[in-house]
């Protein structure tokens, strides 16, 4: 596990081995970044199921001003903020060791990128979607990256576009985009 491009390019990882934490697969990550990388830098970001960090430590690679991981294991808790030291990222960062919904539920903030990789086949993250929707989480413009089991299926919902759906084994990832049009003022010009 590394960060791939950026300030803290080649810069290698912490994780646990032997725990239920799936890290993001380099391949998969790099695939997400090509995809959403015009969108970088973002002012806000968020990194829900953080694991340990890897994707919004990788979206502060590529210039993203702040990002806040939300995480409850404390052990991961404590691998996140070892990485964000490892890249120098400490000013720009805030490590949460709460529930994703409870602090979906009081999170007065809203994001430009917000990515999740929760835990396979329970749901969490149309859960997770729909609350972010109801709260006003979600910047005009923004994006939600989703990595699930590439059977478990992600919703459409009437307030965001769903700009890719990508498999990488059976893994997937589903990248939304509030409506509004992007940051120059396009229409769904991820999708093209």
């Amino acid at each position: 596990m590394r960060i791939i491009a950026g300030e803290a390019k080649g810069r290698k990882l912490k994780s646990i081995k032997g725990t239920a934490t799936r890290p993001t697969l380099d391949r998969v990550k790099e695939a997400i970044f090509n995809i959403i990388g015009f969108y970088l830098p973002v002012a806000s970001g968020l990194d829900l199921f953080a694991g340990f960090g890897n994707l919004g430590l990788e979206a502060l690679s590529r210039g993203a001003e702040r990002f806040i991981f939300v995480e409850k294991d404390y052990r991961n808790v404590k691998i996140i903020k070892e990485n964000i030291e490892l890249c120098g990222f400490g000013e720009r960062t805030l490590v949460k060791k709460e529930d994703v919904f409870h602090f979906l539920n009081h999170t007065g903030e809203d994001f430009n990128l917000i990515l999740m990789d929760p835990p396979y086949g329970r749901d969490l993250a149309n859960r997770a979607v729909e609350l972010i929707l109801k709260r006003g989480l979600l910047s005009r413009d923004g994006l939600i990256v989703v990595e699930h089991r590439d059977t478990d299926k992600m919703r459409e919902f009437p307030e965001l576009e769903v700009i890719k759906t990508r498999n990488y084994g059976d893994t997937s990832v589903t990248i939304y985009h509030a409506g509004g049009g992007d940051k120059y003022g396009n229409k769904s010009s991820l999708s093209r």
